[in-house]
């Protein structure tokens, strides 16, 4: 893994984006669901140390380190992402000494695991092509989301991912197979010839549904009053007149003259004519 190891090449320019002092390293077993890693499985890597022969778990320091060419002439932006990589890091506390190193290449080297914020599994590589995924536990929740940002700035810098969040990879296959389609519809002719029609039937809304939908909406109303509306223009009840207005009656009056009383009897004005009829 001595390969990993910062180059003494003068035309490469390296930079540390993210450090942090103390990592736990956990051994991670396969991977058993297509949804990802969870923590309940791991347990702690343990091995011997010079200074302590008794096997204890492996803290180790992380680095993420940029590592740039200046040996380059072209000022594309292909070719400055071509020339800038990243690597992380995984050192002994003490000596300093490379314990794994896992080259950043693409968005699934570091996976968060589902059930912790501190938590990840990387996948590392060692000389000959040899890989292996193994655990990493900040202490601290502030450093794994440092970390989560520094990796998601390293993925814009190289041309991984874009800034939406996106791999670029996929983006332009999307574009190429969209270009690609519409080449492909682009030869087709949708138009009709000469002669050729076209029928549409909407959800066999026809003049048929709607005479049902009529008789329907009869019977309904028939159901809902019992008592039928009044007739209409007329029909049925005889229409009455109007009353007499107050010039009317006068003007009748005076065609028909004074009203003059007839002479009666002293029996039919109701007076009695008997005995006491008249005063004695």
């Amino acid at each position: 893994m001595s390969s990993y190891l910062p180059s003494p090449d003068p035309d490469t320019i390296q930079r540390v984006l993210f450090i942090s002092p103390t990592v736990h390293i956990y051994t991670v077993p396969p991977l058993t669901s297509t949804k990802g890693y969870t923590t309940t499985a791991w347990s702690p890597l343990v091995a011997p140390t010079v200074s302590n022969p008794t096997p204890t778990p492996i803290t180790t320091r992380l680095r993420v380190l940029e590592t740039s060419s200046t040996s380059f002439t072209s000022s594309s932006s292909a070719s400055e992402h071509n020339n800038i990589k990243t690597t992380i890091l995984l050192e002994d506390t003490s000596t300093s000494d490379l314990f794994a190193a896992a080259p950043y290449t693409s968005p699934s080297v570091v996976e968060a695991v589902l059930d912790s914020a501190r938590f990840f599994a990387i996948r590392v590589e060692g000389e000959g092509g040899r890989k292996a995924v193994l655990g990493i536990g900040f202490e601290e929740r502030s450093e794994a989301i440092d970390f989560g940002i520094c990796l998601q700035e390293a993925r814009k810098v190289m041309g991984i991912e874009n800034a939406k969040g996106k791999d670029s990879t996929a983006m332009k296959g999307g574009r190429r197979g969209a270009q690609k389609s519409e080449k492909e519809t682009g030869k087709r002719d949708w138009g009709l010839k000469e002669g050729e029609m076209t029928k549409v039937e909407i959800g066999g809304f026809g003049v048929k549904r709607k005479e049902e939908l009529v008789k329907d909406s009869g019977k309904d109303g028939e159901a809902l009053f019992s008592i039928k509306p009044p007739p209409q223009n007329g029909e049925g009840l005889p229409f009455l007149p109007p009353p007499p207005s107050t010039q009317g009656v006068k003007a009748e009056r005076r065609t028909r003259g004074p009203v003059i009383p007839e002479k009666g009897s002293a029996a039919d004005l109701g007076f009695d004519d008997g005995e006491f009829g008249e005063f004695q």
